[in-house]
């Protein structure tokens, strides 16, 4: 892909929009309906400062013409944002990779009304990498190791151990006891979609996500578990665990979604990633990296 003719701006990438089939009079048309939450008088602002941009560089301005199949660049701005008071931790770094430890509530990447405020803003502003990248994901509301790539070179190879699914990959987690079942055991189940925003939830049929759950330490109000995922659906850990009548301390989503809680940050979901293990396919070398946080 060309590069991009906006340069990063305090760790914020340009974002950038197909043209699709329609008819527009201008493309400030066009982005008042695309963006109907964004003011007409930012879009202006934007233009006039030459902060929109089709793909060859050339400026836009609001009469612009709408041409189907163009690539827009502009850069994704919040009125507001409400900062989250915690910080990740750099675990490692070398060429291609850097670790890092992330902190409960820290979105991975810009979405919604979250910008600035998400670890990979954070850390391309911290080391002027517009190329940063994750290599997988965590919630939001989950602590622990996720690794980023620094080079798009080296990038697919990383992936594929994802893909492959030969990372090791440790989970743990605070949940009330469960009785009844032998340590370890391996739950399995069909998950797919939710009926509401973000969620998922099972269903019968083949499944498709597996969990080893095992208990570190069972402590007076409940116990610390480790999980070790070997798929890696969304919000598997979390399903799992509420489909077992032992939903994750403070989760706000399993066994029933609660109302937002917007900033409140007082109750951390009791969730880590642990450990990562993996054989690096560049050198070979063992690969092991360890959350310093605790549940």
């Amino acid at each position: 892909m060309a590069a991009a003719p906006l340069p990063m701006r305090d760790g914020v990438a340009p974002s950038y929009l197909w043209l699709p089939e329609g008819q527009w009079p201008d493309l400030l048309s066009f982005l008042l309906a695309r963006f109907p939450d964004v003011a007409e008088a930012s879009w202006r602002d934007r233009m006039a400062r030459g902060e929109v941009r089709d793909g060859e560089g050339r400026v836009l301005a609001p009469d612009s013409a709408f041409r189907r199949g163009m690539r827009i660049f502009y850069y994704r701005e919040l009125a507001a944002e409400t900062p989250i008071p915690f910080k990740e931790e750099v675990l490692f770094m070398d060429p291609h990779l850097l670790v890092v430890d992330k902190p409960h509530f820290l979105p991975m990447i810009p979405s919604g009304r979250f910008l600035h405020e998400t670890l990979l803003v954070r850390l391309k502003k911290q080391f002027n990498e517009a190329e940063l990248t994750p290599i997988h994901r965590l919630d939001r509301e989950t602590a622990g190791v996720v690794i980023f790539s620094r080079r798009q070179d080296s990038r697919g190879a990383y992936q594929s151990l994802f893909q492959q699914r030969v990372i090791e990959k440790e989970y743990e987690a605070l949940a009330p006891h469960l009785h009844g079942r032998d340590f370890p055991f391996t739950y399995r189940s069909r998950m797919v979609e939710g009926d509401k925003f973000f969620t998922m939830k099972e269903v019968e049929g083949e499944p498709n996500s597996e969990t080893v759950i095992d208990v570190i330490e069972r402590r007076a109000d409940c116990t610390l578990y480790r999980l070790l995922p070997h798929t890696g659906r969304q919000h598997q850990l979390r399903v799992h665990l509420a489909a077992l009548g032992i939903p994750i301390i403070n989760d706000a989503f399993y066994p029933v979604a609660l109302p937002c809680k917007q900033d409140d940050v007082s109750a951390p979901l009791k969730l880590l990633a642990r450990r990562i293990a993996f054989d690096d396919p560049l050198t070979g070398e063992r690969r092991e990296f360890f959350s310093r946080r605790s549940l």
